[in-house]
């Protein structure tokens, strides 16, 4: 058989990650098992090791596009509400905001749907657009990572967890001095489901203990 050929404008980073991406086990897994990305997998492994989401829980899924992960603790939760400014299609048994979180009419509308439960969950697999120079991506991966600290402590409820990516060598001291010291056990955890080469990490923080 001929091997697909590839559009000669493509640059070669760009054939090398579509290559990948058809040979990637995970991709073919989640068109099996009816799942929207493949990082959807990343978080069924942080369930799996750490039982995070319970049934009674509220999830709120930050920068949740295309809803991979929200898809995932919808199976888990009673309530899940993804935020993103970008639209995402309808799941089932998830409520969407779209809207930047950081803004004040997308948590009232947070508030909200939320009401007096609160939320127990607040998931974040964001990644920053990277522009290829070393010190801006690292300022803008931090600036993500200390928005959602800073969310999180406003929002989350006492003995509540958060999920959030990181980068290996891209998570400054202050911003994990931080969350060790508003949660009561903090793990760094690579699932088998992140590709090799990548330098994600996951910050599992767990029992939030409402020092800001």
């Amino acid at each position: 058989m001929k091997q697909k050929q590839f559009n000669k404008s493509l640059k070669q980073s760009s054939k090398n990650w579509i290559k990948r991406h058809i040979n990637d086990p995970y991709v073919a897994l989640a068109k099996q098992q009816g799942y929207r990305t493949r990082s959807s997998f990343k978080l069924l492994e942080i369930q799996k090791k750490f039982k995070i989401i319970k049934n009674e829980d509220t999830v709120l899924d930050l920068g949740a596009a295309p809803g991979g992960w929200s898809q995932v603790a919808s199976q888990l939760a009673r309530n899940v509400i993804a935020v993103d400014i970008i639209d995402i299609a309808p799941l089932p048994n998830v409520q969407f905001i779209q809207g930047n979180f950081l803004d004040q009419c997308t948590l009232n509308r947070i508030v909200n749907v939320v009401g007096e439960i609160g939320i127990n969950i607040i998931l974040s697999d964001m990644c920053p657009n990277t522009c290829g120079i070393k010190k801006v991506d690292h300022m803008r991966i931090i600036n993500i990572l200390e928005e959602v600290i800073d969310f999180s402590k406003k929002n989350l409820k006492i003995g509540g967890s958060l999920v959030i990516k990181v980068f290996q060598g891209g998570t400054e001291k202050d911003a994990l001095d931080d969350i060790r010291r508003c949660f009561y056990k903090v793990s760094h955890f690579k699932p088998k489901s992140s590709r090799s080469r990548s330098s994600e990490l996951y910050l599992v923080a767990i029992g939030f203990n409402g020092i800001d």
